[in-house]
């Protein structure tokens, strides 16, 4: 089949966001579709340098051409620049209509892509939800163009595992969601592509990649889902309670509130992600290098008890990286205790770090073969066409 995958690659040209999309595009290739990257999100690129949307895309298209090339993936790409409404990767708007006009699958990753006659048209559209409880709360009291468009697709995916159960607080506007994980093109965890420095600054440490927030919280029948920032808040003291060395390349968030000096009184190491971790290389490299990863998840996340599982901290596990990580009612899905290891308190997560340094070895080993088992890319993109 000819499928369509979605994305923010060139608009967002950054390390994490580069293997959120390209993954989806890897593991359909992988099961031998016919298989294209298409960006039109109807928004204007972003300017990583001034900040700010910017009409010109040419660095962003750049990036984009060469993640295209870096993968293999060759001239399999689309780009639309909202601005003039110009194409790039392929010669001209009819092209990429002919392309878009034979597809049988639109794979809408986060629901990136605008929909315009032409992709509405595809037979069968998935949107993917990567962003549990802020998406619902978008969709109970969003737009009604939101609600069309979403409505719009065939079916509907959320990284909220514990969609539809009694203890989930996922509303569910109507609509049938499965749950689904991020998909990890495994091999792509088990190469090498930095040279080796004497030194970085993941070496020896628990690390992870975050924002301190990524937006405002979100008010819903009476109660507020907040981001990260909350819930870092009771885990402040945790380089206290364990030896072990934590570097966070933390994101500082809208207005810049990040407490760096507190973080770094308490313990942490804190480095940009911008600066040090600016490209999938660098990105991979980082949570290679790294010793294990330590994360907690956005407040909404977890007081939602969405069942969220970090695409992030599945590409550690790929890397044959230990991961103890918050709980959000993911254990009710997926194991807890080899190679992955669930916390909700502060003396929960000192003890689960304690538990992977004391036989580290053995959880490395564990990490990769979770990531083979529940991961890979191949085995969710398939589920994703039953």
């Amino acid at each position: 089949m000819r499928i369509i995958v979605t994305g923010l690659i060139g608009q967002y040209a950054f390390g994490g966001v580069t293997w959120d999309y390209i993954q989806y595009v890897l593991g359909f290739r992988a099961l031998g579709h016919d298989v294209w990257y298409l960006e039109d999100s109807a928004n204007w690129a972003y300017d990583p340098v001034k900040e700010e949307p910017s009409a010109d895309c040419s660095h962003n298209v750049s990036y984009l051409e060469r993640i295209m090339r870096e993968f293999d993936l060759g001239d399999r790409w689309i780009y639309r620049n909202e601005p003039d409404g110009s194409y790039h990767g392929v010669p001209d708007e009819r092209t990429a209509e002919k392309i878009l006009s034979e597809a049988d699958i639109l794979a809408n990753v986060s629901g990136a892509c605008w929909l315009r006659p032409i992709t509405s048209a595809i037979p069968r559209k998935l949107f993917l939800d990567g962003d549990p409880m802020f998406t619902h709360i978008k969709l109970s009291r969003g737009s009604q163009d939101f609600l069309d468009r979403v409505h719009a697709h065939e079916d509907h995916f959320t990284f909220g595992l514990n969609v539809g159960q009694a203890n989930c607080h996922l509303p569910l506007n109507g609509l049938r969601w499965r749950p689904t994980v991020q998909p990890i093109a495994l091999d792509w965890w088990e190469k090498t592509l930095m040279p080796a420095n004497a030194c970085h600054a993941a070496d020896g440490a628990w690390t992870t990649v975050m924002n301190w927030a990524s937006y405002q919280p979100e008010e819903f029948e009476g109660e507020t889902y907040g981001q990260k920032d909350i819930e870092f808040l009771h885990f402040c003291d945790l380089p206290k309670k364990t030896p072990e060395k934590f570097v966070l390349a933390m994101g500082q968030g809208p207005g810049r509130n990040r407490p760096t000096a507190h973080l770094e009184s308490c313990g942490w190491t804190i480095i940009e992600p911008d600066i040090h971790l600016p490209d999938y290389a660098s990105y991979h490299d980082f949570l290679s290098r790294s010793k294990a990863e330590w994360s907690i998840a956005k407040n909404g996340y977890v007081k939602s008890n969405s069942g969220w599982f970090s695409c992030r901290s599945a590409c550690y596990l790929a890397a044959g990286k230990p991961v103890v990580v918050q709980d959000t009612g993911w254990s009710d899905h997926l194991p807890s205790g080899d190679g992955v290891l669930a916390f909700r308190t502060l003396d929960e997560a000192a003890k689960a770090i304690n538990t992977v340094a004391e036989n580290y070895d053995h959880h490395c080993q564990a990490a990769r073969t979770y990531a083979r088992t529940y991961f890979d890319a191949a085995k969710v993109c398939a589920d994703l066409l039953e």
